[in-house]
């Protein structure tokens, strides 16, 4: 049946224009049914391609925009992931800053306190070795002192001592060992 509708419609549509050029019958009568014709054809044999095509493309804009909306509420997780840890890092450096300027602080101190115990050190070192010097310096003076006052003595003593007196010392020198003797001998 609706291969002969078809086949009759067709057959409308190519008499049609043969007709109407022969100056018979109405003029605006074909084209106009040849254009209900084509309409309906078209509505009765591409309405489900088209409609099924309408709807693959809503199904797939709608999978789009709902991979659209999970892309971008997972973008604003990572957004305010990243914000996060911006603001951890942000908190992290000023830790690291702070101790940092504890640590400097610290060794800074230290380093005075080393600088000032070595300074302490050195100091008491020189003092020490100041002291040293002088009383070596005394003693050689003293030294000195003693060897030229013998030196003095010496040449004194040869000057003014005679022989009579070198005989009187040797003789007393001698009376003294013999009494020390007989004391302890006692």
């Amino acid at each position: 049946m609706r291969r002969f509708a078809l086949t009759l419609w067709c057959g409308v549509l190519l008499a049609g224009p043969a007709v109407a050029s022969e100056g018979e019958g109405p003029g605006l009568l074909y084209p106009t049914l040849n254009l209900a014709l084509l309409i309906a054809v078209l509505v009765y044999f591409g309405r489900k391609p088209i409609l099924g095509f309408f709807d693959r493309r809503r199904l797939q804009i709608e999978e789009d925009l709902q991979k659209a909306a999970a892309l971008k509420k997972e973008a604003e997780e990572r957004y305010a992931s990243w914000q996060r840890k911006l603001a951890d890092l942000q908190a992290e450096l000023e830790g690291i800053r702070a101790a940092s300027r504890e640590r400097a602080e610290s060794e800074r101190a230290q380093i005075l306190a080393d600088a000032t115990a070595t300074a302490a050190r050195i100091r008491s070192d020189a003092t020490a070795a100041i002291e040293q010097e002088l009383r070596r310096a005394r003693a050689v003076l003293h030294e000195e002192a003693a060897d030229l006052a013998v030196d003095l003595a010496r040449s004194l003593l040869a000057e003014q001592v005679t022989n009579a007196d070198r005989e009187r010392l040797v003789s007393e020198f001698i009376e003294r060992i013999e009494r020390s003797d007989a004391e302890a001998g006692r």
